[in-house]
Formats: structure tokens, sequence, C-alpha cells
């Protein structure tokens, strides 16, 4: 499910080159905070996921709402 959940947001990723260095930006729209900024398209790429695996570790820990991503939602169950 989270492997799922990983490539489905991967896939929504969105980058553009800035003007101002010609380095590439790469954010995944609906998760605030998920962005990366490298020399090139692959680096932003590779930084990007990074940065999505440490945010998604980071909310089921805080049990932070997750939003859904093509159908796949992940939810922390509390363990008795």
């Amino acid at each position: 499910m989270l492997t799922k959940y990983l490539r489905a947001a991967m896939g929504r990723a969105q980058y553009e080159t800035l003007e101002d260095d010609a380095s590439y930006y790469g954010a995944i729209p609906g998760l605030e905070g998920v962005w990366a900024n490298a020399p090139t398209q692959e680096a932003c790429q590779a930084q990007l996921e990074e940065v999505l695996e440490d945010w998604l570790l980071l909310s089921l820990s805080m049990q932070l709402p997750i939003p859904p991503i093509g159908g796949i939602e992940l939810k922390v169950r509390q363990v008795a």
C-alpha cells in the first residue's frame, strides 16, 4: 500500500525550469511542503522522492491527515 501511494504521488509530480539559474523545481500538487530544487531534472526527481518519503513518515508518525492519491488512502490504526 505504501509503495503504491509513493508511486501514485510521484506520478503527479510537476517540474519546471527556473529562469534564475536554470535549475529544476519539482512539487506534488495536493501535498503541501513536498517540493525539491536541483541542478538537473533527474536530481530533482530523486530529491523530491526523498522529501515525499520523509513527509509521509512524519505525517504517519504524528497521525496527521494524508490526502488520498489515486484512490489510495493511508490511515494510521491504533494498536491496543
